[in-house]
């Protein structure tokens, strides 16, 4: 089948970053969320990235009306359902997402491939509780979206082999470069990321080394382009928590332990650049280590 249409759930980091490629990428996109600010604003940001292309001459301004003319916004989750293909980009909670999918569900075409970016829920569990595990994977984009090469393809037991093929050949006229993962805890990406953060977690929760000592030494010492705890910072406290709530539950090894104090800062309420505190405080001109 040919993909035209895609529907994306949720307006936030995500979801406004895979409009944004997706519009670009000649798709007509229709973008939903709950709230009409976060819509607003997702369309605002998704012009500003775009403006930052034309600056850097990734595009052209005619690219950039064109993409901006193909995201439509709407309040209602049915409208998505005439879509080819949705992308669920909500919350990493699988609640949030089980609830989306039930609410969707009665307004999809026959042929819709519905699909969650999530970073680390288990694809087969989600897919089975819907009416169509067969036309159900995962397609986890980086973030941020528009500059990251990678998506992980996900598989769950029941995905069909023309799904995946769909969702590749979409991937591929995006630019960008799909890596077929197995429906394991995290994945690729995140199984090997989130244990390095959360290392990095204990290495100050430890007192071996201070929040700047830590993410000096892994950029000069590992040529990483930012440091472990920075990048946390970036991410979001409440996901890599999530994330490695999910790997410590679904392979039982206490390797995969969140660190405690990285549970504390998600309790204060402190999960990096989208509350302005994280292991940095981002309130002043320059961010400030907060350990």
């Amino acid at each position: 089948m040919e993909i035209q249409k895609i529907g994306v759930v949720g307006a936030g980091q995500m979801g406004n970053g895979i409009a944004h490629v997706m519009a670009l990428a000649g798709y007509d996109v229709l973008l939903t969320d709950i709230s009409q600010e976060t819509l607003e604003h997702a369309l605002v940001l998704i012009s500003k990235n775009l403006s930052r292309q034309v600056t850097r001459e990734k595009i052209n301004k005619a690219e950039m009306s064109a993409a901006l003319e193909r995201i439509k916004t709407t309040l209602q989750l049915a409208d998505v359902g005439k879509t080819d293909l949705v992308i669920e980009a909500a919350t990493e909670r699988e609640s949030v997402k089980q609830a989306i999918f039930e609410d969707i569900l009665p307004h999809l075409q026959p042929h819709t491939i519905l699909t969650s970016n999530t970073s680390s829920i288990s694809i087969t569990r989600l897919g089975s509780r819907t009416d169509r595990p067969g036309r159900f994977m995962g397609f986890h984009f980086m973030n941020p979206v528009p500059v990251m090469q990678l998506v992980e393809l996900i598989r769950g037991i029941a995905t069909e082999d023309e799904t995946f093929q769909a969702c590749k050949a979409v991937v591929d006229k995006l630019g960008k470069t799909a890596a077929s993962a197995e429906d394991f805890p995290a994945f690729i990406v995140n199984r090997i990321l989130m244990p390095m953060i959360n290392e990095a977690v204990y290495t100050l929760y430890e007192g071996v080394g201070s929040v700047k000592s830590i993410d000096l030494s892994m950029r000069l010492g590992a040529n990483h382009p930012m440091g472990p705890l920075e990048l946390a910072d970036f991410i979001g406290l409440d996901t890599c928590l999530a994330i490695m709530n999910v790997l410590h539950d679904g392979l039982a090894d206490t390797k995969y332990r969140p660190c405690p104090l990285l549970t504390k800062y998600v309790e204060a309420g402190w999960l990096g650049r989208k509350t302005e505190r994280g292991f940095y405080d981002y309130r002043g001109e320059t961010p400030v280590p907060t350990r």
